[in-house]
Order: C-alpha cells, then structure tokens, then sequence
C-alpha cells in the first residue's frame, strides 16, 4: 500500500506544510508510526475535500469549512470515535500553523462531534484468572507464557509495553519495573509476588532461549523479540487449552488488573499512575465497574433490594 502524499507540503513552504508537521509530531512529540499515519490520512482527505469543495489551502479554511466537512462525513455514517480522531488531528495542525504565525486562529477548537457510547471494559473475575494463569511449566514456551500473562495481570501492562521490555527494564530485588508506554513515556510500576516467581522461572531458562545479543525479556522460538501478533496468538492457545469460553486478549488482563485494584483500594489516582493513563478521565470508566460490583453485591445483601418469590 503506498502512502498518501503530502500533498501541503506542494501548496506551503519552510515548516508550514504536512511533512514538517509530521517530521514534528514524529522526533519532538515521539508519536508512533501508526498514529503519524492516521495523522497524515485525516489530514490529507480534509485537504482534499476542501479544494474540491472550496477551492482553497487549509491555511484559509475556516470554522464553517470544518462543520461541513464533518457534518458530510457524519451523514455518511462515519462513526463519532473516527470523527473525533479526525477533529483531533486537525486541531493540532492548526495549532501547529497558528505558531508559526500562518493563522491567527485554530477553527477547529469550538467544532462538536456526536459522542460515541461508552462501553465498558470486559475483565476476567479471579477464578477464570486463576485457571488462565495456572500454566504448567513443563515446556521453556510454557514458562514464558506464564511469565508474560502473569506479568500483564500484576502490572497493568498495555501488550506493546509488554513486548517493548528489556532485560534492564525490571528490578527483581526491588520488585519493580520501568515501563514505557504512549508518548515515550516511562514510569515505574509494582510486581506482585506471582509474576515475580514466573519472571524468574523464565530469566532462569532465557539464556538458552534467545540470541546472544537479543536484549528483549520476552524472546520467541526464533531467538528474537516476541511480537505483539504472537503474544495474542499464545493467549487465544491457553484460552481453549484451560477450558475458558470467554474471549481473550492481553487488555483484558490490564482492565482485570485495573478493575480489582480499585475494587479493593478505592484510590482512582493511584491506578490512573499505575496504568500510565494522562486523564483521569480514562481511568474513571473503572469506576463504573466498581459500581456494578457494588450494585450486585446490594442486590444480593440488602434485605429491601431482595424480589420477594411469587406465591
């Protein structure tokens, strides 16, 4: 698949065109490939469906042109998250030109979209958790696996900073580990007892397992780096083989882990830190959770909650 042009960078000069923006987003804001690509689309089809439209540069764009271009893809039953992404991408060109004195005023600030529903996330309870994590260890694949999956669970990991962890990232001693997550970010999260135990049962046999100058923890068959495709694969594998009918996949483990640490401590800040989340916001679904563990467990308890049995 070829990559869509940057077709600004023909219309403006100097850093006021797409690839500059990119070349931006990509060395100062550390933004990963995909989100550049998802940068570069939206971006470009705004471009596109203003000078077929308008005839006119982004530069000169103003509110109006955005509602429109919105409000069309909206009716082509575009869905609220992509156009949020969309509004998204477009606010921070413009805040990239309005610094560099292009334009006086980003027009796509006061822009609305519809709002998407939210969903809640799906999380494993501790007896299915349990019998997924219950991996024999007869087998090195066996024994990374339990590493990998306990090590999700216990901190909280997203799967990409679970296959991006070196060899110096974790501090057995400490029972710490240095995480790297969205934006480059890094922060420093607890293991608990278990991972702690199938980390090492796993760091015990790595040796013999990967490329003598492979510093990825989690290495395949091959030697190298697990990848993101493969850690799923071995979970969908210990789904059937434990006789679990739900569908898995690693953030389910990091919702489970989020879930049961606010279920027990109550301390939304602290899993906000814990997850790497940079909104409360994110974290505060958890709580919606919370509460429905709380309902049902008023359903159950509460004398006056009871339906009484039909005579």
């Amino acid at each position: 698949m070829h990559p869509l042009p940057d077709t600004l960078s023909n219309n403006d000069q100097g850093n006021l065109g797409l690839a500059p923006f990119l070349a931006y987003l990509e060395h100062e804001k550390q933004y990963s490939k995909h989100t550049l690509d998802a940068y570069r689309r939206d971006i470009t089809q705004y471009e596109q469906w203003l000078q077929k439209n308008e005839s006119l540069k982004i530069a000169d764009s103003d509110f109006l042109h955005i509602q429109q271009f919105v409000n069309q893809l909206h009716r082509q039953e575009i869905g609220p998250r992509t156009l949020k992404r969309k509004l998204s991408s477009l606010r921070s060109f413009f805040n990239y030109l309005l610094k560099h004195q292009t334009i006086k005023a980003n027009p796509a600030l006061e822009i609305q979209t519809p709002k998407a529903p939210r969903h809640l996330p799906e999380t494993l309870d501790i007896e299915l958790l349990n019998r997924l994590l219950d991996i024999p260890s007869d087998s090195a694949i066996g024994i990374r696996d339990k590493a990998m999956f306990e090590l999700i669970y216990s901190s909280g990991l997203r799967l990409a900073e679970l296959v991006g962890l070196d060899l110096e990232s974790v501090n057995l001693s400490e029972a710490m580990l240095r995480v790297t997550g969205k934006g480059n970010k890094t922060r420093i999260v607890p293991v608990g007892t278990q991972a702690i135990n199938a980390l090492q049962a796993w760091l015990a046999i790595r040796k013999d397992q990967a490329d003598s100058n492979e510093s990825a923890i989690f290495v395949s068959n091959r030697g190298t780096r697990v990848t993101t495709r493969s850690v799923q694969l071995r979970l969908n594998y210990w789904q059937k083989k434990q006789g679990i009918e739900q569908h898995l996949h690693p953030h389910k483990l990091r919702h489970s882990f989020a879930s049961h640490v606010l279920e027990s401590s109550g301390d939304l800040r602290a899993v906000q830190e814990l997850l790497g989340h940079a909104d409360i916001s994110t974290t505060q679904i958890y709580t919606h959770l919370d509460y429905q563990h709380l309902a049902k467990v008023y359903d159950k308890a509460h004398p006056r909650a009871k339906k009484k049995k039909a005579e």
